[in-house]
């Protein structure tokens, strides 16, 4: 192991890690996928990571995604958005992507919708909660949540897989974990046989098995995955 590159070394790591609160915490072995958060990280290290079994990459600024997706467009990569969405970048979300975590309009969504091209399978959504209600983040109140959900039904172009949320830190365990219950418990609520919300994207570096521990099944690592950013 240690003659591995740093980054194939890190990522072994965190998978051994959610591996342990997969068992420590009663989850079905392989229910919790990384997501490796590679904004503003060269495609060198993307390729690093991808030669060591990654191929889940989460990216925020559009301009410098849309350049790595064309720069690694031979390699069998799966690209999901995390970035706050603006409504006059939706067409090249909805033409590179697989995936987009921080959906919070049904504006947004239409315009996914009506742009995803058809030969592409539908693009798959969470939508974001704003579950600490921070005016400084993204994303639904929980009590306007049902409604969006609701609505997405009906666009054919996209796919709700679940939620996604980005709560304020908190440094104990047990207070990490409160955020991301309510969540859980807010995706039990709003979950129906032709909409199950199997997806709940939450978790990152410093509160990962929190979020494990309350039912995560895609949790976003960059930090402790390519180091801090300089």
């Amino acid at each position: 192991m240690t003659d591995l590159p740093p980054i194939a070394q890190r990522l072994h790591q965190i998978e051994r890690q959610i591996r342990e609160a997969e068992r420590q915490h009663h989850r079905d072995p392989g229910s919790v996928q990384l997501v490796a958060v590679s904004k503003t990280r060269p495609a060198s290290d993307l390729l690093a990571a991808h030669a060591a079994g990654q191929h889940r990459f989460g990216e925020s600024y559009l301009q410098e995604a849309l350049e790595k997706i064309e720069q690694l467009a031979e390699y069998p990569l799966e690209w999901h958005f995390i970035g706050r969405i603006q409504g006059n970048k939706t067409r090249p979300i909805a033409e590179h992507f697989a995936w987009v975590h921080s959906l919070d309009s049904l504006r947004h969504a239409q315009r996914l919708n009506d742009q995803r091209p058809s030969h592409l399978p539908p693009l798959k959504l969470c939508v974001q909660v704003n579950i600490d209600q921070q005016s400084s983040k993204g994303g639904v109140a929980s009590g306007e949540i049902a409604a969006l959900v609701s609505a997405l039904h009906q666009l054919p172009r996209l796919r709700l897989e679940g939620l996604m949320t980005l709560p304020a830190a908190r440094e104990a365990f047990s207070a990490q974990r409160q955020p991301f219950a309510a969540l859980r418990q807010l995706r039990d609520r709003l979950a129906t046989p032709a909409q199950p919300l199997t997806t709940l994207s939450m978790g990152m570096s410093d509160d990962l098995e929190a979020a494990i521990a309350e039912g995560a099944t895609l949790v976003r690592v960059g930090s402790a995955l390519f180091g801090e950013r300089g």
